[in-house]
Protein backbone atom coordinates (compact mmCIF):
# COMPACT_ATOMS: atom_id res chain seq x y z
CA UNK A 1 0.00 0.00 0.00
CA UNK A 2 1.55 2.92 -1.36
CA UNK A 3 -0.66 5.44 -2.18
CA UNK A 4 -3.82 6.97 -0.56
CA UNK A 5 -7.64 7.52 -2.79
CA UNK A 6 -9.08 10.59 -3.58
CA UNK A 7 -11.31 12.54 -1.42
CA UNK A 8 -14.77 11.30 -2.37
CA UNK A 9 -14.04 7.62 -3.05
CA UNK A 10 -14.97 4.80 -0.46
CA UNK A 11 -11.69 4.48 1.78
CA UNK A 12 -11.19 0.56 1.82
CA UNK A 13 -8.75 -1.12 4.25
CA UNK A 14 -6.74 -1.57 0.62
CA UNK A 15 -7.35 2.25 -0.09
CA UNK A 16 -6.98 4.60 2.99
CA UNK A 17 -8.32 7.90 2.37
CA UNK A 18 -6.52 11.25 3.18
CA UNK A 19 -8.68 13.22 5.78
CA UNK A 20 -7.74 16.69 7.51
CA UNK A 21 -6.64 13.55 10.77
CA UNK A 22 -4.35 11.62 8.30
CA UNK A 23 -5.68 8.87 6.86
CA UNK A 24 -8.92 7.16 7.06
CA UNK A 25 -9.61 3.60 6.91
CA UNK A 26 -13.25 1.45 6.54
CA UNK A 27 -13.87 -1.80 7.50
CA UNK A 28 -17.06 -4.18 6.62
CA UNK A 29 -16.42 -7.69 8.41
CA UNK A 30 -17.29 -10.04 5.83
CA UNK A 31 -19.01 -11.72 8.32
CA UNK A 32 -20.53 -8.30 9.73
CA UNK A 33 -20.12 -9.77 13.16
CA UNK A 34 -17.15 -9.52 15.51
CA UNK A 35 -16.61 -11.28 18.58
CA UNK A 36 -15.94 -8.53 21.53
CA UNK A 37 -12.02 -9.90 22.15
CA UNK A 38 -11.79 -9.31 18.32
CA UNK A 39 -13.34 -5.32 18.77
CA UNK A 40 -11.14 -5.11 21.94
CA UNK A 41 -8.19 -6.05 19.45
CA UNK A 42 -9.04 -4.40 16.80
CA UNK A 43 -9.57 -1.21 19.05
CA UNK A 44 -6.09 -1.50 20.19
CA UNK A 45 -4.36 -1.72 16.76
CA UNK A 46 -6.71 1.20 15.83
CA UNK A 47 -4.92 3.58 19.16
CA UNK A 48 -1.11 1.97 18.18
CA UNK A 49 -1.49 3.13 14.27
CA UNK A 50 -4.48 5.82 14.12
CA UNK A 51 -5.00 8.57 16.56
CA UNK A 52 -7.30 6.09 18.94
CA UNK A 53 -10.68 7.13 17.42
CA UNK A 54 -12.73 4.62 15.75
CA UNK A 55 -16.43 5.47 14.01
CA UNK A 56 -19.21 3.20 13.10
CA UNK A 57 -20.83 5.39 10.03
CA UNK A 58 -24.54 5.71 9.27
CA UNK A 59 -24.14 2.55 6.97
CA UNK A 60 -22.84 0.46 9.41
CA UNK A 61 -19.26 0.56 8.36
CA UNK A 62 -16.78 0.56 11.06
CA UNK A 63 -13.93 3.41 10.51
CA UNK A 64 -10.26 3.88 11.91
CA UNK A 65 -8.82 7.77 11.64
CA UNK A 66 -5.58 9.23 12.15
CA UNK A 67 -3.33 6.80 10.00
CA UNK A 68 0.07 7.41 8.01
CA UNK A 69 0.87 5.54 4.69
CA UNK A 70 2.99 3.34 6.98
CA UNK A 71 0.78 2.75 9.61
CA UNK A 72 -2.24 1.92 7.62
CA UNK A 73 0.14 -0.88 6.37
CA UNK A 74 1.10 -2.30 9.88
CA UNK A 75 -2.77 -1.64 10.94
CA UNK A 76 -3.68 -3.60 7.20
CA UNK A 77 -1.52 -6.47 8.67
CA UNK A 78 -2.67 -6.77 12.30
CA UNK A 79 -6.66 -7.05 10.46
CA UNK A 80 -5.43 -9.96 8.95
CA UNK A 81 -3.53 -11.32 11.75
CA UNK A 82 -7.13 -11.16 13.56
CA UNK A 83 -8.92 -13.19 10.96
CA UNK A 84 -11.33 -10.46 9.92
CA UNK A 85 -12.17 -11.14 6.53
CA UNK A 86 -13.09 -7.47 4.67
CA UNK A 87 -15.78 -6.98 2.29
CA UNK A 88 -14.54 -5.76 -1.13
CA UNK A 89 -16.10 -4.74 -4.30
CA UNK A 90 -19.64 -2.87 -4.81
CA UNK A 91 -21.40 -2.47 -1.34
CA UNK A 92 -24.69 -4.50 -1.21
CA UNK A 93 -26.20 -3.43 2.02
CA UNK A 94 -28.24 -5.42 3.87
CA UNK A 95 -29.76 -4.98 7.79
CA UNK A 96 -27.02 -6.57 10.11
CA UNK A 97 -30.38 -8.87 11.05
CA UNK A 98 -31.23 -9.81 8.18
CA UNK A 99 -32.20 -13.60 7.95
CA UNK A 100 -32.52 -13.67 12.16
CA UNK A 101 -35.24 -10.98 12.01
CA UNK A 102 -38.61 -12.06 12.88
CA UNK A 103 -40.23 -8.75 12.10
CA UNK A 104 -38.58 -8.91 8.53
CA UNK A 105 -41.25 -9.16 5.73
CA UNK A 106 -38.31 -11.05 4.14
CA UNK A 107 -34.94 -12.58 4.03
CA UNK A 108 -32.70 -10.14 1.99
CA UNK A 109 -29.12 -12.38 1.87
CA UNK A 110 -30.54 -14.98 -0.85
CA UNK A 111 -31.31 -11.57 -3.65
CA UNK A 112 -28.04 -9.92 -2.04
CA UNK A 113 -26.17 -12.93 -2.56
CA UNK A 114 -27.51 -13.47 -6.24
CA UNK A 115 -27.35 -9.86 -6.68
CA UNK A 116 -23.45 -10.17 -5.60
CA UNK A 117 -22.91 -13.00 -7.86
CA UNK A 118 -24.28 -11.24 -10.65
CA UNK A 119 -21.34 -8.17 -10.74
CA UNK A 120 -18.72 -10.47 -10.41
CA UNK A 121 -19.90 -12.39 -12.90
CA UNK A 122 -20.26 -9.58 -15.10
CA UNK A 123 -17.12 -7.92 -14.37
CA UNK A 124 -19.07 -5.01 -12.97
CA UNK A 125 -17.04 -3.79 -10.21
CA UNK A 126 -13.90 -2.30 -12.08
CA UNK A 127 -16.36 -0.20 -14.01
CA UNK A 128 -18.55 1.59 -11.00
CA UNK A 129 -17.62 4.10 -9.47
CA UNK A 130 -16.33 3.48 -6.13
CA UNK A 131 -19.65 5.24 -4.61
CA UNK A 132 -22.12 3.30 -5.79
CA UNK A 133 -23.87 0.96 -3.96
CA UNK A 134 -26.88 -1.30 -3.36
CA UNK A 135 -29.34 -1.76 -0.67
CA UNK A 136 -31.53 -4.73 -0.44
CA UNK A 137 -34.39 -4.00 2.61
CA UNK A 138 -36.31 -7.31 3.84
CA UNK A 139 -38.05 -4.08 6.20
CA UNK A 140 -37.07 -5.71 9.33
CA UNK A 141 -36.81 -3.44 12.69
CA UNK A 142 -33.44 -2.19 11.94
CA UNK A 143 -34.71 0.36 9.10
CA UNK A 144 -32.81 1.19 6.13
CA UNK A 145 -34.90 4.05 4.39
CA UNK A 146 -32.88 6.67 4.75
CA UNK A 147 -29.34 5.08 3.31
CA UNK A 148 -29.03 6.24 -0.10
CA UNK A 149 -28.62 3.47 -2.92
CA UNK A 150 -27.71 3.76 -6.33
CA UNK A 151 -30.36 0.95 -6.83
CA UNK A 152 -32.50 -0.26 -4.21
CA UNK A 153 -35.04 -3.48 -3.57
CA UNK A 154 -37.37 -3.18 -0.84
CA UNK A 155 -39.51 -6.08 0.00
CA UNK A 156 -43.42 -6.09 -0.83
CA UNK A 157 -43.89 -9.44 0.48
CA UNK A 158 -42.13 -12.56 1.27
CA UNK A 159 -41.30 -13.20 -2.71
CA UNK A 160 -41.57 -9.76 -4.52
CA UNK A 161 -39.47 -6.64 -4.28
CA UNK A 162 -39.69 -2.68 -5.31
CA UNK A 163 -37.13 -1.71 -7.31
CA UNK A 164 -36.07 1.99 -7.43
CA UNK A 165 -33.04 3.82 -8.67
CA UNK A 166 -30.89 7.15 -7.38
CA UNK A 167 -31.52 7.87 -4.01
CA UNK A 168 -33.21 7.22 -0.27
CA UNK A 169 -36.24 5.76 -0.27
CA UNK A 170 -38.46 8.76 0.22
CA UNK A 171 -36.37 10.32 -2.93
CA UNK A 172 -35.71 7.32 -5.45
CA UNK A 173 -37.07 7.05 -8.64
CA UNK A 174 -39.58 3.53 -8.71
CA UNK A 175 -39.20 1.64 -11.72
CA UNK A 176 -40.60 -2.14 -10.72
CA UNK A 177 -42.04 -4.83 -9.24
CA UNK A 178 -40.72 -7.98 -9.77
CA UNK A 179 -39.96 -11.27 -7.89
CA UNK A 180 -36.27 -12.28 -6.65
CA UNK A 181 -35.11 -13.59 -10.13
CA UNK A 182 -36.43 -10.69 -12.06
CA UNK A 183 -35.34 -8.40 -9.25
CA UNK A 184 -32.03 -9.76 -9.39
CA UNK A 185 -31.48 -8.98 -13.11
CA UNK A 186 -33.41 -5.66 -13.23
CA UNK A 187 -30.59 -4.94 -10.80
CA UNK A 188 -27.90 -5.83 -12.70
CA UNK A 189 -29.42 -3.93 -16.21
CA UNK A 190 -29.22 -1.08 -14.13
CA UNK A 191 -26.03 -1.04 -12.77
CA UNK A 192 -25.00 -2.04 -16.33
CA UNK A 193 -26.31 1.60 -17.33
CA UNK A 194 -24.74 3.01 -14.53
CA UNK A 195 -21.30 1.70 -16.15
CA UNK A 196 -21.44 3.01 -19.18
CA UNK A 197 -21.54 6.43 -17.94
CA UNK A 198 -18.09 5.59 -16.50
CA UNK A 199 -17.00 5.82 -12.97
CA UNK A 200 -17.94 8.47 -12.21
CA UNK A 201 -21.83 8.02 -13.46
CA UNK A 202 -24.06 7.21 -10.20
CA UNK A 203 -27.80 5.70 -10.56
CA UNK A 204 -29.33 9.44 -9.89
CA UNK A 205 -27.87 9.94 -13.59
CA UNK A 206 -29.65 7.47 -15.48
CA UNK A 207 -32.60 10.27 -15.98
CA UNK A 208 -35.21 7.85 -15.11
CA UNK A 209 -38.83 9.47 -15.35
CA UNK A 210 -40.64 9.22 -12.24
CA UNK A 211 -43.55 6.94 -12.93
CA UNK A 212 -46.82 8.34 -13.44
CA UNK A 213 -49.12 8.61 -10.57
CA UNK A 214 -51.43 6.21 -11.50
CA UNK A 215 -48.89 3.66 -12.29
CA UNK A 216 -47.37 4.20 -8.43
CA UNK A 217 -48.02 1.23 -6.05
CA UNK A 218 -49.54 2.11 -2.84
CA UNK A 219 -46.90 3.20 -0.42
CA UNK A 220 -45.72 0.47 2.28
CA UNK A 221 -46.57 0.15 5.78
CA UNK A 222 -43.91 2.19 7.64
CA UNK A 223 -41.28 -0.74 9.44
CA UNK A 224 -38.09 -0.57 11.22
CA UNK A 225 -37.16 2.14 13.72
CA UNK A 226 -33.92 3.08 15.86
CA UNK A 227 -31.82 0.01 16.58
CA UNK A 228 -31.26 1.63 19.69
CA UNK A 229 -32.17 -0.68 22.68
CA UNK A 230 -33.36 -4.25 23.36
CA UNK A 231 -34.47 -5.77 20.08
CA UNK A 232 -36.42 -9.37 20.22
CA UNK A 233 -35.29 -12.22 17.96
CA UNK A 234 -37.06 -15.98 17.51
CA UNK A 235 -36.45 -18.44 20.54
CA UNK A 236 -36.63 -15.19 23.04
CA UNK A 237 -32.91 -14.25 22.22
CA UNK A 238 -32.67 -10.79 22.13
CA UNK A 239 -29.95 -7.93 20.94
CA UNK A 240 -28.44 -4.65 22.53
CA UNK A 241 -28.44 -2.09 20.35
CA UNK A 242 -25.98 0.98 21.65
CA UNK A 243 -25.17 4.30 19.31
CA UNK A 244 -21.87 5.83 19.66
CA UNK A 245 -22.23 9.68 19.75
CA UNK A 246 -21.88 11.31 16.79
CA UNK A 247 -20.70 7.81 15.67
CA UNK A 248 -17.10 8.14 17.10
CA UNK A 249 -15.77 6.53 20.17
CA UNK A 250 -12.43 6.40 21.34
CA UNK A 251 -10.64 2.98 21.40
CA UNK A 252 -10.04 2.91 25.31
CA UNK A 253 -13.86 3.25 26.04
CA UNK A 254 -14.48 0.79 22.79
CA UNK A 255 -12.16 -1.34 24.96
CA UNK A 256 -13.91 -1.12 28.23
CA UNK A 257 -17.48 -1.80 26.48
CA UNK A 258 -16.37 -4.67 24.96
CA UNK A 259 -14.72 -6.06 27.89
CA UNK A 260 -18.12 -5.78 30.21
CA UNK A 261 -19.68 -7.55 27.10
CA UNK A 262 -17.22 -10.19 26.82
CA UNK A 263 -17.88 -10.45 30.74
CA UNK A 264 -21.66 -10.72 30.60
CA UNK A 265 -21.42 -13.28 27.74
CA UNK A 266 -21.47 -11.71 24.61
CA UNK A 267 -21.21 -13.70 21.49
CA UNK A 268 -20.76 -10.98 19.13
CA UNK A 269 -20.63 -7.28 18.22
CA UNK A 270 -22.19 -6.19 14.96
CA UNK A 271 -21.80 -2.61 13.38
CA UNK A 272 -25.32 -1.27 12.37
CA UNK A 273 -27.00 1.43 10.65
CA UNK A 274 -27.40 4.70 12.41
CA UNK A 275 -23.92 4.39 13.83
CA UNK A 276 -24.76 1.67 16.65
CA UNK A 277 -23.11 -1.43 18.08
CA UNK A 278 -25.21 -4.57 17.98
CA UNK A 279 -24.01 -6.64 21.37
CA UNK A 280 -25.17 -10.42 20.17
CA UNK A 281 -25.98 -13.39 22.42
CA UNK A 282 -26.92 -11.34 25.99
CA UNK A 283 -29.42 -12.78 28.47
CA UNK A 284 -31.89 -9.80 29.20
CA UNK A 285 -30.13 -9.31 32.84
CA UNK A 286 -27.54 -8.89 31.21
CA UNK A 287 -28.26 -6.54 28.88
CA UNK A 288 -29.66 -4.32 31.44
CA UNK A 289 -26.19 -4.58 32.84
CA UNK A 290 -24.62 -3.73 30.03
CA UNK A 291 -26.82 -0.85 29.59
CA UNK A 292 -25.92 0.65 32.28
CA UNK A 293 -22.33 0.39 30.98
CA UNK A 294 -22.85 1.98 28.05
CA UNK A 295 -24.34 5.15 29.69
CA UNK A 296 -21.69 5.66 32.55
CA UNK A 297 -19.21 5.29 29.90
CA UNK A 298 -21.10 8.22 27.83
CA UNK A 299 -22.81 6.01 24.88
CA UNK A 300 -26.09 6.29 23.49
CA UNK A 301 -28.23 4.24 25.39
CA UNK A 302 -31.70 5.49 24.68
CA UNK A 303 -33.34 5.93 21.10
CA UNK A 304 -34.58 9.64 22.24
CA UNK A 305 -31.07 10.81 22.24
CA UNK A 306 -30.56 13.90 21.02
CA UNK A 307 -27.60 13.33 19.89
CA UNK A 308 -28.70 10.34 17.58
CA UNK A 309 -30.46 13.22 15.11
CA UNK A 310 -26.91 15.35 14.76
CA UNK A 311 -24.37 14.72 12.19
CA UNK A 312 -21.14 15.90 12.93
CA UNK A 313 -17.53 15.33 12.31
CA UNK A 314 -14.52 15.01 14.59
CA UNK A 315 -14.11 19.09 13.63
CA UNK A 316 -11.22 21.19 15.49
CA UNK A 317 -8.28 20.52 16.87
CA UNK A 318 -8.52 17.24 16.03
CA UNK A 319 -8.78 17.56 12.12
CA UNK A 320 -6.56 20.34 10.51
CA UNK A 321 -9.08 21.47 8.31
CA UNK A 322 -11.77 22.22 10.97
CA UNK A 323 -12.27 25.62 11.90
CA UNK A 324 -14.89 24.90 15.09
CA UNK A 325 -15.13 21.85 17.45
CA UNK A 326 -17.96 20.43 15.79
CA UNK A 327 -18.61 17.60 17.75
CA UNK A 328 -18.70 19.70 20.87
CA UNK A 329 -20.82 22.25 19.30
CA UNK A 330 -22.96 19.13 18.50
CA UNK A 331 -22.84 17.78 21.86
CA UNK A 332 -23.59 20.91 23.59
CA UNK A 333 -26.84 21.38 21.30
CA UNK A 334 -27.19 18.09 21.66
CA UNK A 335 -27.27 18.24 26.24
CA UNK A 336 -29.46 22.08 25.92
CA UNK A 337 -31.89 21.07 23.59
CA UNK A 338 -32.55 17.58 24.21
CA UNK A 339 -36.31 16.25 23.16
CA UNK A 340 -36.61 20.32 22.39
CA UNK A 341 -34.97 19.90 19.02
CA UNK A 342 -37.49 19.83 16.54
CA UNK A 343 -38.01 16.13 15.60
CA UNK A 344 -38.80 17.34 11.95
CA UNK A 345 -35.28 18.87 11.73
CA UNK A 346 -32.08 17.35 10.59
CA UNK A 347 -28.84 18.81 11.65
CA UNK A 348 -25.06 18.81 10.33
CA UNK A 349 -22.14 20.15 12.03
CA UNK A 350 -19.49 20.53 9.63
CA UNK A 351 -15.93 21.66 10.95
CA UNK A 352 -15.43 23.21 7.74
CA UNK A 353 -17.46 23.22 4.28
CA UNK A 354 -16.29 19.98 2.70
CA UNK A 355 -19.34 18.37 5.24
CA UNK A 356 -17.99 14.79 5.46
CA UNK A 357 -20.26 13.60 8.12
CA UNK A 358 -23.68 14.62 5.45
CA UNK A 359 -22.80 15.15 2.47
CA UNK A 360 -26.07 15.60 1.56
CA UNK A 361 -28.26 18.61 2.24
CA UNK A 362 -29.55 18.82 5.95
CA UNK A 363 -32.40 20.89 7.71
CA UNK A 364 -30.05 23.56 9.18
CA UNK A 365 -25.87 22.64 8.33
CA UNK A 366 -24.10 24.47 11.02
CA UNK A 367 -20.72 24.88 9.14
CA UNK A 368 -17.16 26.61 10.30
CA UNK A 369 -15.06 29.13 8.04
CA UNK A 370 -13.39 32.12 8.98
CA UNK A 371 -16.20 34.59 9.64
CA UNK A 372 -17.27 32.02 12.34
CA UNK A 373 -20.14 29.02 12.60
CA UNK A 374 -22.19 29.80 9.49
CA UNK A 375 -25.71 28.61 9.31
CA UNK A 376 -26.95 27.03 5.94
CA UNK A 377 -30.74 26.31 5.86
CA UNK A 378 -31.71 23.30 3.73
CA UNK A 379 -28.23 22.87 1.96
CA UNK A 380 -25.01 20.87 2.37
CA UNK A 381 -22.12 22.54 4.08
CA UNK A 382 -20.46 24.28 0.84
CA UNK A 383 -24.27 25.98 1.10
CA UNK A 384 -25.10 29.88 0.86
CA UNK A 385 -25.04 31.01 4.42
CA UNK A 386 -28.24 32.84 5.35
CA UNK A 387 -26.52 34.24 8.73
CA UNK A 388 -23.51 33.68 11.31
CA UNK A 389 -22.75 33.09 15.09
CA UNK A 390 -19.38 33.35 16.28
CA UNK A 391 -18.12 29.89 16.62
CA UNK A 392 -18.46 29.59 20.28
CA UNK A 393 -21.99 30.89 20.00
CA UNK A 394 -22.95 28.05 17.68
CA UNK A 395 -24.82 26.30 20.22
CA UNK A 396 -26.78 29.47 21.74
CA UNK A 397 -27.62 29.96 18.06
CA UNK A 398 -29.28 26.90 17.71
CA UNK A 399 -31.45 27.32 20.51
CA UNK A 400 -32.46 30.68 19.60
CA UNK A 401 -33.37 29.17 16.13
CA UNK A 402 -35.27 26.04 17.98
CA UNK A 403 -37.32 28.86 19.63
CA UNK A 404 -37.97 30.26 16.58
CA UNK A 405 -39.60 27.40 14.56
CA UNK A 406 -41.68 26.68 18.21
CA UNK A 407 -43.42 30.14 17.98
CA UNK A 408 -43.54 30.30 13.92
CA UNK A 409 -44.55 26.65 13.15
CA UNK A 410 -47.76 25.98 11.51
CA UNK A 411 -49.49 22.70 12.12
CA UNK A 412 -49.22 21.47 8.88
CA UNK A 413 -45.20 22.19 8.30
CA UNK A 414 -41.96 20.48 9.14
CA UNK A 415 -38.85 22.63 10.25
CA UNK A 416 -37.62 22.89 6.89
CA UNK A 417 -40.81 24.39 5.88
CA UNK A 418 -40.67 26.92 8.62
CA UNK A 419 -37.42 28.04 7.65
CA UNK A 420 -37.65 28.63 3.79
CA UNK A 421 -40.85 30.31 4.56
CA UNK A 422 -39.66 32.62 7.47
CA UNK A 423 -36.44 33.06 5.35
CA UNK A 424 -32.80 33.92 6.30
CA UNK A 425 -33.56 37.50 6.89
CA UNK A 426 -35.54 36.48 9.74
CA UNK A 427 -33.30 34.09 10.53
CA UNK A 428 -30.66 36.31 11.01
CA UNK A 429 -32.51 38.38 12.87
CA UNK A 430 -33.57 35.40 15.58
CA UNK A 431 -29.62 33.86 15.76
CA UNK A 432 -28.72 38.13 16.64
CA UNK A 433 -31.11 38.17 19.48
CA UNK A 434 -29.66 38.19 23.20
Amino acid sequence: MTSFSRRGACPALSAPMQTGDGLLVRINPLAGELSSRTLIELAESAARHGNGIVEVTARGSIQIRGLTEDSACLLAGEVDTLGIAVRTGVPVDTSPLGGIDPAEVADPAPLAAAIRAGIEDAGLASRLGPKVSIVVDGRGQIGLAAIMGDVRLVAADATRWRISVGGDEAAATFIGEHDGVAACAVALDTLRAVATMGREGRGRDLGLPQSADESKPEPLPTTGSSPIGILPLADDRIVLGVGLPFGSIDAQTLIAFCTVATELGATGIRPAPGRTLLVMGLASASADTLTATATSLGLVTSPADARIRIAACPGAPACASGMIAARDVAADIAAELGESLDPTLSLHVSGCAKGCAHPGPATVTIVGDEKGAAFVVGGTAKGLPAAYTAGYEAARGMGRLTKLLAQERKPDEDAAACLARLGAKRLAQALAQE
